[in-house]
């Protein structure tokens, strides 16, 4: 089932969201709902509070052309440590057709729950580390405008100024 993005603005996107407790059939279901969600947007990351759950999960799909399958669910992520730097193009389907370059580290290595409750790791580089960095930050309550200067991110709130006016946001 397609769930509402919110987008900024929006209070559950400024919240530090609750861990997952519960490894049920409501977890599975919020987790297809999410990646269905998520391609139809489309996008290569969505975290539970962008469709209105305040709990710490993420999925991601950073496929690439060569066929390397990236679908993944990671719940109560943690950050065990990051390395390099890389600066690209960042967007966020909570800021939807907005994209700034943002330096994010090269090398993620992190920790999270399948949606079984089962403990795995994951050690990503390039677009997979920048999306679980983006994604986890949404669990803490962190938007993506939080990496830009004071200026750009003043530039970016009175553009979504001018698109709520308009009822475009």
């Amino acid at each position: 089932m397609m769930r509402e993005i919110r987008k900024y603005g929006d209070p559950v996107l400024a919240r530090t969201a609750d861990p997952v407790v519960e490894f049920d059939t409501e977890l599975k279901r919020l987790v297809d709902d999410m990646f269905e969600t998520m391609y139809a947007a489309p996008g290569v990351g969505l975290a539970a509070p962008q469709v209105g759950v305040s709990k710490r999960l993420f999925v991601m799909d950073c496929s690439t052309k060569d066929g390397v399958q990236e679908r993944l669910a990671l719940i109560n992520p943690e950050i065990v440590s990051t390395e390099g730097s890389q600066v690209g193009d960042e967007g966020c389907l909570s800021f939807p057709g907005i994209y700034f370059q943002v330096d994010r580290p090269q090398r993620v290595i992190a920790r999270a729950q399948d949606v079984k409750g089962n403990w795995f790791d994951i050690d990503t580089t390039d677009l997979s580390a920048r999306c679980i960095l983006h994604e986890n930050d949404h669990l803490n309550g962190i938007v993506f405008i939080s990496h830009l200067s004071a200026l750009k991110r003043d530039l970016i709130k009175r553009k979504i100024k001018k698109r709520i006016k308009a009822g475009d946001w």
